[in-house]
Formats: C-alpha cells, structure tokens, sequence
C-alpha cells in the first residue's frame, strides 16, 4: 500500500508543480489586482499541498514521528513569511514571496530526504535569516545614503576576501570558510551583495572612462583573491554582474568585449597554474574517463538524472544519497532522480520567473543607483543558478556552487534571502516613485484646472468689456450731440430772433 502511495504521490507532486509554474508566468498577463491576488493565493495552496504530500511519503517511508512536527515547524514558517511581509509591506511582490517559499519548501524536503540533522540546521538558517530579512525592505527604502558609500563597499568586500586568505579554512580544496565563535561563515556570499552596490554606486552617475579603469582595478582586486583563495564559482559570479552591469551603465560594447578577452585569457592562465582547473576540464570533458581521479561526483550525477528519468523514482525509492555533496553542490541531480525531471525542469522555470521579476523591477526604477542594484542582484541571481546546474549536468565545469534557496549551506541561503529582501524593498521604492508620479500629474490637473477656472472671469471681463465699452460710447456720443447743441448759442438766439418778428407781424396785423 505503501508502495502505491509513493507512485501515486510522484505523479500528483508533478502536477502540482506544473500548475504553479504556469501560474508563475500566467500572472504577468493580468493587470488587475483581483485577479492577481487569487492567482497568488491559488500558488500558496499548491505549495502547501506539495509541501504536505512530499512529508506524508516520507513519514510513511520512515515511519518517524519528528517527521511531523518537523513538517508542522515548516508550515509555520511559510504561514509567517507570507503574513509577516504582506501584512509589514502591504506592497510587496507576492510572486516573489511565493516563489522564495516554494525553492525553500523544496529544499527542505529534499535535504530532508538526506539527511534530517542538515535539514533542522537549515531550518533554523532560514528563520533567523527571515528574522533578519524583515528589517531590509525598511532600511532600502528609509536609507538615502546607501548610494554614497562607495569607499566603504569597496573596502569591506577586499577586507572580507582577504580574511578568507589568511584565516581561512579549506573545504573541498579551496578556501572558503572562516569560522567565528563556533559558527561558519563563507565571506564570497556575502561580498557578492556588497560589489553590486559597490559597482551601482560608482556606476550610477560617472562613466568616464577614467572611473571605469579605477572600477575595473577594484572588481579585478575582488577577483584575484578568490582564484586565488580557490574559489571559482564565486568569482565567476563576480565577473558576471560586473560585466553586465558595465554594459548597462556604459552603453559601450567594447568594454564587454574586453571584459571577454580578458576573462578568456585569465580562465588560460589558471588553468596554466592552477592543479584544480585542469582536473575540472578534464572531468568535464569526460567524468567516466577520469572517474576516479576526479570524475566520481559528475559521473554519479549523470547516471542520477539519467536513472530518475521524466517522472522520477519516487522520494526514497533513488539511490539520491550516493551522489557526493548532494545536499548542497549536487542537490539538483538528487531532485532529478527521485521526483523527476520534469519536476527539475519546472524548477529551473520557478528560477527564470524569479529573474524576470528583478529584471522587471530593475527596467521600472527610476533612479540609477537603485536600477544598477537590482539588475547586479538578478544577474548574481540567474548566473549562480546557471553555475550550479550547468555543472551537475556536465554542461560546463562543475564550479562548486549551491543552488540559491534549495541546497543546503548557512551563508548562502542567508545570503539569498537578504538578496531577495533588498529586491523588495526595491519594489516598495518603485511603488512610491509609481505613487509620487501620480500626485504630480494630479497636481498638475488640479493646478490647470484652477487656472482654467480663474481664467475664465477674466476672458469673460475680457470679453464683455469691448460691449460695455461700446454700450457707454453710445451715451457718450448722444451726450456729446446734446452738448454741442447746448453750446450752440446762436441757434437759439435766431430762433428767438425769428419768433419776435412773427410775433410782431402778429401784433400789426391785429
């Protein structure tokens, strides 16, 4: 009975997942609010059914009762991300919240399906990260000077990296850990936000060529210590935004070409030097032919993906536990082979729709600053998410990156959540500028309408005054006539002069 469950849950989750992937895009046809808002909350059902269905299987294949209340800790989780910043932020992206829930929700079954400890870490990761994340949105939004602190951006992502150097601890042969007071921090995830404002801040206004060559030195600074310190993904990433967020600023494709011929002979010369590199191309050209000298997690990889087929083995019923690091750098091979490819396919939708909305953000804003900020975090968005499964599908190098929100990792899921709080606050930004729009065409109405209306008494005086005018010359002119009579003293004096000779021929005659 068991047995048909699992079967028949894989299909169901499926389907589930479909339609709020098609719902993700469907609701950038409708312009209405109503129709918006139950499209969002027609998501949020289909995640929670997702997300309970995922734990009923594996409360059955387990048969664990912390399987529950771990699943009712999550409910409680997303039930106060969607209250806190609708309720907080009344204007906040709802696609954007339903979207963070629903790769979270999925990597918490999935890292569960690992391994219950890592899953409970990563729970109280994404709590406080959310804790911290509501406090975001207000300093975005409150906080004017974040577009001067360019010195200090600068700064503190070189002093970030550079501890990483010196202090640092390797995993997985390169240097990326820093451990402080028993928790483990990785610096790279949190310097990737402090280069974008770095970047948006020296960019916004100047594009001299001048201050070009001077961002260029401090984003090749940044660079050069993560290769340095091993740590490619990171720096790809680096190179990435910065690359498009040159060509937005600039408007010059020439500096991007150059950008790519320095990058390509750059990626040369670290595969010249670097041991790391070469075993990578190798793997990546063939991970069987290399299998144990490097090739072990690829390999396993491809036959994961390969074996999960369209529609998945089932949660628990893969092998998702035999691929290497798959609760973080491989976690979407592990989605692949237990809920199937389609399932992963509608995942890297999810992900697309997620970019489309900070790219939509970004093209509305209107000042530089906060334009240049969302489209360098939608960039280190989208590309980490390409980084991490163009690897796990042999697509290009494996560069050792998590998939944002859904592989396990402290720093990278608090690093992802802050990112998606300042793409909020963004949105809240765009809303005002929306709102201050607004009042001005209204007060520019209000104020030809006044001017209208105390223009018309004085186009009507204007108006009536040739007719008053014209009315008063009439008397004007009867005056005058009767003033020049009366002035006409000898009219009189002749007809006086005329009445006494009848009067007298009168008298004769009598």
């Amino acid at each position: 009975m068991i047995n048909i469950i699992v079967e028949l849950s894989k299909y169901l989750m499926i389907a589930l997942m479909l339609v709020y992937t098609f719902e993700c895009f469907a609701v950038f046809n409708y312009t209405d609010e109503y129709t918006q808002r139950s499209i969002f909350r027609k998501q949020n059902v289909l995640m929670f059914l997702l997300h309970m269905i995922a734990f009923l299987v594996m409360y059955l294949q387990t048969n664990e009762t912390k399987m529950i209340g771990f699943y009712g800790m999550q409910v409680v989780l997303f039930l106060a991300v969607i209250l806190l910043y609708t309720i907080i932020y009344p204007r906040v992206s709802r696609l954007v919240v339903n979207n963070m829930c629903m790769l979270m929700a999925i990597g918490f079954i999935m890292i569960t399906r690992l391994s219950y400890s890592l899953a409970v870490k990563q729970f109280l990761i994404v709590s406080a990260s959310v804790a911290i994340s509501l406090v975001i949105p207000v300093i975005i939004r409150k906080v004017k000077a974040l577009s001067e602190w360019k010195i200090f951006y600068a700064i503190a992502g070189v002093v970030m990296l550079g501890v990483v150097i010196i202090v640092g601890r390797v995993t997985g042969g390169a240097m990326l850990n820093v451990a402080i007071g028993g928790f483990t921090l990785q610096p790279s995830e949190l310097v990737k936000i402090i280069f974008v404002f770095f970047v948006a801040t020296s960019l916004k206004t100047d594009t001299s060529f001048k201050n070009i060559v001077i961002t260029t030195a401090v984003a090749a600074m940044h660079v050069l210590i993560l290769v340095v310190s091993k740590d490619l993904g990171a720096a790809l990433i680096i190179f990435a935004v910065y690359l498009v967020m040159l060509y937005v600023a600039s408007r010059q494709p020439l500096y991007v070409l150059a950008g790519l011929i320095a990058g390509s002979g750059a990626s040369v010369v670290a595969y010249k030097l670097f041991n790391h590199v070469r075993v990578r191309v190798l793997v990546w050209k063939n991970p069987f032919a290399v299998y144990n000298e490097g090739g072990y997690q690829v390999a396993q990889s491809l036959m994961a993906i390969g074996t999960g087929s369209w529609f998945g083995m089932g949660l628990f019923q893969g092998a998702a536990d035999q691929i290497p690091v798959a609760e973080s750098d491989f976690i979407f091979s592990a989605i692949a082979e237990e809920m199937g490819l389609i399932f992963a396919l509608c995942l890297i939708l999810v992900c697309v729709s997620v970019y489309m909305m900070f790219l939509n953000i970004a093209m509305q804003l209107r000042d530089s600053f906060y334009k240049l900020v969302a489209l360098g975090l939608g960039t280190c968005y989208i590309f980490q998410t390409f980084l991490t499964i163009g690897g796990v599908t042999k697509f290009i190098p494996s560069t050792g990156v998590t998939l944002p929100l859904v592989s396990y990792g402290g720093t990278s899921v608090l690093s992802t959540i802050i990112m998606f709080a300042i793409i909020q606050g963004l949105y809240v930004l765009r809303e005002d500028e929306e709102e201050d729009i607004e009042r001005k065409k209204l007060q520019r109405r209000r104020t030809s309408r006044s001017g209208s209306a105390a223009g018309e008494p004085a186009r009507r005086e204007r108006v009536s005054r040739p007719k008053e005018e014209g009315r008063r010359k009439k008397p004007q002119q009867t005056n005058g006539w009767r003033t020049e009579e009366k002035g006409r003293t000898q009219q009189p004096k002749k007809r006086t002069a005329a009445s006494e000779r009848s009067t007298g021929r009168k008298k004769r005659s009598q």
